[in-house]
Protein backbone atom coordinates (compact mmCIF):
# COMPACT_ATOMS: atom_id res chain seq x y z
CA UNK A 1 0.00 0.00 0.00
CA UNK A 2 1.30 3.38 -0.72
CA UNK A 3 1.34 6.10 2.07
CA UNK A 4 2.35 10.23 2.01
CA UNK A 5 5.09 10.26 4.15
CA UNK A 6 5.50 13.13 6.83
CA UNK A 7 6.94 16.54 6.67
CA UNK A 8 9.46 15.12 9.57
CA UNK A 9 9.53 11.61 7.71
CA UNK A 10 10.61 13.60 4.52
CA UNK A 11 13.34 15.61 6.52
CA UNK A 12 14.87 12.03 7.58
CA UNK A 13 15.13 11.01 3.51
CA UNK A 14 16.47 14.43 2.57
CA UNK A 15 19.15 14.11 5.74
CA UNK A 16 20.30 10.86 5.17
CA UNK A 17 21.09 10.62 1.88
CA UNK A 18 23.72 13.20 -0.34
CA UNK A 19 22.83 11.69 -4.08
CA UNK A 20 19.45 13.16 -5.54
CA UNK A 21 17.81 14.34 -8.87
CA UNK A 22 18.14 18.06 -9.84
CA UNK A 23 15.63 18.91 -12.52
CA UNK A 24 15.43 22.29 -13.73
CA UNK A 25 13.81 23.82 -16.96
CA UNK A 26 15.79 25.26 -20.30
CA UNK A 27 13.84 26.90 -22.82
CA UNK A 28 10.68 25.50 -21.91
CA UNK A 29 12.35 21.75 -21.82
CA UNK A 30 13.00 19.72 -18.57
CA UNK A 31 16.15 18.43 -17.88
CA UNK A 32 16.95 16.02 -15.12
CA UNK A 33 20.24 15.22 -13.34
CA UNK A 34 22.05 13.28 -10.64
CA UNK A 35 23.74 15.59 -7.91
CA UNK A 36 25.26 15.21 -4.98
CA UNK A 37 23.56 17.39 -2.41
CA UNK A 38 23.21 18.24 1.59
CA UNK A 39 20.20 18.79 3.19
CA UNK A 40 20.97 21.21 6.04
CA UNK A 41 17.48 21.06 8.00
CA UNK A 42 16.77 24.63 7.52
CA UNK A 43 14.94 23.85 4.56
CA UNK A 44 17.84 24.08 2.29
CA UNK A 45 19.55 22.22 -0.09
CA UNK A 46 23.35 23.19 -0.57
CA UNK A 47 25.27 22.11 -3.85
CA UNK A 48 28.01 23.35 -6.07
CA UNK A 49 28.58 23.27 -9.23
CA UNK A 50 30.49 23.99 -12.55
CA UNK A 51 29.77 26.50 -14.92
CA UNK A 52 27.66 25.12 -17.76
CA UNK A 53 24.38 24.17 -19.05
CA UNK A 54 22.61 23.61 -15.59
CA UNK A 55 23.98 26.68 -14.39
CA UNK A 56 23.32 28.81 -17.09
CA UNK A 57 19.39 27.69 -17.03
CA UNK A 58 18.95 27.82 -13.45
CA UNK A 59 20.34 31.50 -13.41
CA UNK A 60 17.40 32.24 -15.97
CA UNK A 61 14.37 30.13 -14.17
CA UNK A 62 15.57 29.87 -10.70
CA UNK A 63 12.50 27.06 -9.62
CA UNK A 64 13.48 23.58 -9.17
CA UNK A 65 13.27 19.96 -7.98
CA UNK A 66 15.00 17.64 -6.24
CA UNK A 67 14.51 14.07 -6.33
CA UNK A 68 15.48 11.77 -3.81
CA UNK A 69 14.46 7.88 -3.40
CA UNK A 70 15.87 4.86 -2.01
CA UNK A 71 14.16 1.91 -3.57
CA UNK A 72 14.62 -1.80 -2.02
CA UNK A 73 12.80 -3.37 -4.26
CA UNK A 74 9.57 -3.20 -6.65
CA UNK A 75 7.07 -3.04 -3.29
CA UNK A 76 9.33 -1.31 -0.91
CA UNK A 77 11.15 1.97 -1.80
CA UNK A 78 10.55 5.52 -0.23
CA UNK A 79 10.41 8.66 -2.28
CA UNK A 80 10.41 12.52 -1.72
CA UNK A 81 9.60 15.53 -4.24
CA UNK A 82 11.09 18.82 -3.16
CA UNK A 83 10.28 21.97 -4.82
CA UNK A 84 12.37 25.34 -4.58
CA UNK A 85 14.19 28.22 -6.09
CA UNK A 86 17.64 28.35 -6.65
CA UNK A 87 19.82 30.91 -5.45
CA UNK A 88 24.05 31.39 -6.05
CA UNK A 89 25.98 32.02 -3.23
CA UNK A 90 29.46 34.24 -3.02
CA UNK A 91 31.96 35.67 -1.00
CA UNK A 92 32.02 34.44 2.75
CA UNK A 93 28.85 32.86 2.44
CA UNK A 94 29.63 30.95 -0.20
CA UNK A 95 32.95 29.65 1.51
CA UNK A 96 30.98 28.58 4.34
CA UNK A 97 28.03 27.06 2.85
CA UNK A 98 30.88 24.73 0.94
CA UNK A 99 32.55 23.64 4.23
CA UNK A 100 29.09 23.19 5.52
CA UNK A 101 28.50 20.30 2.31
CA UNK A 102 31.93 19.06 2.43
CA UNK A 103 32.28 18.48 5.76
CA UNK A 104 28.24 16.82 6.06
CA UNK A 105 28.83 14.77 2.89
CA UNK A 106 32.15 13.35 4.63
CA UNK A 107 30.10 12.32 7.52
CA UNK A 108 27.17 10.77 5.78
CA UNK A 109 29.47 8.83 3.48
CA UNK A 110 31.52 7.53 6.56
CA UNK A 111 28.29 6.79 8.24
CA UNK A 112 26.56 5.09 5.48
CA UNK A 113 29.72 3.64 3.52
CA UNK A 114 32.57 3.39 6.26
CA UNK A 115 34.92 5.57 3.97
CA UNK A 116 37.32 8.05 5.22
CA UNK A 117 37.51 11.40 3.02
CA UNK A 118 39.54 13.82 2.85
CA UNK A 119 39.13 16.23 0.16
CA UNK A 120 36.26 17.31 -1.94
CA UNK A 121 37.93 15.71 -4.71
CA UNK A 122 37.45 12.40 -3.31
CA UNK A 123 33.70 12.26 -3.72
CA UNK A 124 33.60 14.75 -6.76
CA UNK A 125 34.99 13.72 -9.93
CA UNK A 126 34.08 17.02 -11.48
CA UNK A 127 36.46 19.07 -9.04
CA UNK A 128 39.87 20.12 -9.68
CA UNK A 129 42.17 22.21 -7.67
CA UNK A 130 42.18 24.79 -10.00
CA UNK A 131 38.54 25.84 -10.62
CA UNK A 132 36.14 27.33 -8.32
CA UNK A 133 32.63 25.90 -7.97
CA UNK A 134 29.58 28.06 -8.46
CA UNK A 135 27.88 27.15 -4.38
CA UNK A 136 24.00 27.51 -4.47
CA UNK A 137 21.50 26.70 -1.98
CA UNK A 138 18.04 25.69 -2.88
CA UNK A 139 15.42 27.18 -0.74
CA UNK A 140 12.79 24.57 -0.21
CA UNK A 141 9.25 26.02 -0.38
CA UNK A 142 7.52 22.77 -0.74
CA UNK A 143 8.32 19.10 0.48
CA UNK A 144 6.14 16.10 -0.54
CA UNK A 145 6.77 12.46 -0.03
CA UNK A 146 5.98 8.88 -0.41
CA UNK A 147 6.65 5.28 0.65
CA UNK A 148 5.32 1.88 -0.29
CA UNK A 149 6.61 -1.20 2.03
CA UNK A 150 7.31 -1.63 5.24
Amino acid sequence: MIQDLTPAECNQLLAKNYIGYLAYCHYDQPYIVPITYFFDSKNTIIGYSNEGHKTNAMRKNNKVSLGVSEIRDVSNWTSVLSNGTYEELSGVSAKSKLHEFTSGIKALIQEKEEENLDFIQDFSAKMNKEEIPIVFKITLQEVTGKKSGD
